[in-house]
């Protein structure tokens, strides 16, 4: 017996059985408390298939079955500490830096995860050609995620202002800095569009505030030991408004990972600390302002008109050039959070996985024999789509006549034995499958393309005259054609009309030698169903 431990403790291992018993098939969360679990729960004994998978028999007499690589599923760990980062100096981007064009950031899910990426992996991006037109900000922030409304109101100007309450509505110079620190918690991802900046000066620089840290952990281990634990009191009044954060300058995890940096010297209130803390403080805190300043450390560069910066503001400090007063700069700005755009690009990232994963079932179990008909797998699908296109069907059916099949590669019963007599459900199955990143409007057709077979060869006789051979043959195995009450109940069902529709494109697409787009033809409107909400 294989030693299941070495996957993991026995109670990991059941804790994260992945089973529609302990996990609900659509959300994956648990359907257990481990109060639920023995105190003595053990392993009864254990299997590894040829494939990798590991079964296991539970001594309350649970079965739990897990997939190769089942201890990196949820791999990667904390990636807002340093170790899911790359740390930079300015003359990394010597080749340029992170940008992408807004259109292209909307219109392809690719160049958007590659925007994502940036933000998450190097702390900032600037997305090209956003309309410079006021209110746009918000839009490229919907883009990932949702806006962070604070007492500026859901956006802010940055310009100068007659009577400023914040140094960053005048014309001086701004050192790098963490923007809103007296807020708990901080906003972590910034905006700031371009609609003007014909001033002279007011340029933009960046400092990576965890290459900053870390350099400080290493020329100064005691001083950065003294900015970890010493809690710092962020502050900011104004008419209407009184804010306080009490967080170190810079935040570790539990491992001693630099997660957090939170600097902004306009700030800082008083410290209430014993004297020869308070210089163990001041000590540290000037070393560690010192670092940020030095030149290889600032990334400088002038925002454009339509130019948007996105960073995120727990990393990267922003700073700025003073500017004459007599040019017009103006600057729109937002907040958002990181676990937006982090949940925006792993969907991404699982969508674009998705469409792979078709893609190789195209090609590899695809490319067989369709259940004695004179095409493969594949070529069935692909004609079905193309006369669903032909048709002038819209988007979700067209999708829908694409992956009607699916369920005969996804389903523990395979296409195989449905034609030996056993009914593989591939068209629940499949739908099943297919819903975890498809919207109903492909998913319930699919569900009911079977049933629909079974509909017209009961409402219309000359229907079951034209079966295949094959397809007369799985209409038993299916069930037969339903009774006139059934057919009734079908045919009330909301999405009867469209599985229909499936079902004769279906039945016609078996011709062997007619030419039809490839799978990859149909990415691009998969990935747009993908992001229907």
């Amino acid at each position: 017996m294989p030693d299941p431990t070495a996957a993991g403790p026995a109670y990991w291992l059941r804790d994260n059985c992945p089973c529609a018993d302990c996990r609900d098939p659509r959300s994956g969360q648990k359907l257990f408390q481990i109060t639920d679990l023995p105190a003595d729960l053990a392993v009864a004994a254990a299997t590894e298939a040829a494939d990798g998978r590991l079964e296991v028999l539970w001594s309350d007499g649970h079965r739990s079955t897990y997939p190769p690589g089942r201890r990196t599923a949820d791999d990667g760990g904390d990636r807002r500490t340093e170790s899911g980062k790359r740390l930079w100096r300015a003359a990394d981007f010597v080749a340029g830096i992170p940008e992408a064009d807004w259109s292209a950031h909307l219109a392809d899910p690719a160049e958007r995860a590659a925007v994502l990426r940036a933000v998450q992996r190097l702390g900032f991006a600037v997305l090209r050609g956003v309309p410079a037109e006021e209110r746009q900000v918000l839009a490229v922030a919907e883009s990932f995620g949702f806006v962070r409304r604070t007492n500026y109101g859901e956006l802010f100007d940055v310009r100068v202002e007659p009577n400023p309450t914040n140094l960053a509505f005048s014309a001086a110079a701004i050192a790098p800095h963490t923007d809103n620190p007296y807020r708990d918690p901080v906003p972590t991802v910034q905006l700031l569009h371009c609609l003007a900046n014909e001033a002279e000066g007011g340029d933009s620089a960046l400092v990576d505030g965890f290459q900053a840290a870390a350099l400080l952990r290493a020329e100064a281990p005691d001083d950065f030991a003294v900015l970890t634990r010493t809690p710092v009191p962020f502050v900011y009044r104004d008419r209407h408004t009184e804010l306080r954060a009490d967080r170190p300058l810079i935040t570790t995890d539990g491992l001693g990972r630099i997660r957090e940096v939170r600097l902004n010297n306009r700030s800082i209130g008083q410290l209430d600390l014993p004297e020869h803390e308070l210089e163990k403080f001041y000590a540290a805190y000037r070393r560690f302002a010192e670092i940020t300043l030095r030149p290889e450390l600032q990334l400088a560069f002038r925002l454009a008109p339509g130019d948007c910066l996105v960073f995120d503001n727990t990393r990267l400090l922003h700073a700025r050039t003073a500017f004459e007063r007599e040019g017009r700069r103006h600057l729109q700005g937002c907040y958002a959070d990181l676990d937006a755009l982090a949940s925006t690009l792993a969907v991404l990232d699982r969508r674009t996985a998705a469409l792979d994963e078709l893609a190789e079932l195209f090609e590899g179990e695809g490319a067989g024999e369709y259940l004695g008909e004179a095409v493969t797998q594949a070529e069935h699908m692909l004609q079905a789509a193309a006369l669903a296109q032909q048709a002038g069907a819209p988007d979700a059916l067209v999708a829908a006549a694409l992956l009607h099949d699916v369920g005969h590669f996804t389903s523990a019963v395979t296409g195989r034995q449905l034609m030996a007599g056993q009914d593989n459900r591939h068209s629940e199955t499949g739908a099943d499958w297919l819903a975890q990143w498809f919207p109903t409007s492909v998913t319930e057709p699919i569900r009911l393309h079977v049933a629909a077979k079974r509909y017209l060869c009961t409402v219309e006789p000359a229907y079951r005259a034209r079966l295949s051979e094959a397809s007369e043959y799985t209409l038993q195995v299916q069930g037969g054609p339903l009774t006139e009450d059934q057919a009734a109940a079908f045919a009330a069902l909301p999405g009867a009309a469209d599985a229909v529709a499936v079902r004769r494109w279906d039945d016609a697409a078996k011709t062997a030698g007619t030419g039809t787009p490839c799978f990859d033809d149909y990415r691009p409107l998969l990935a747009r169903l993908m992001a229907e909400r």
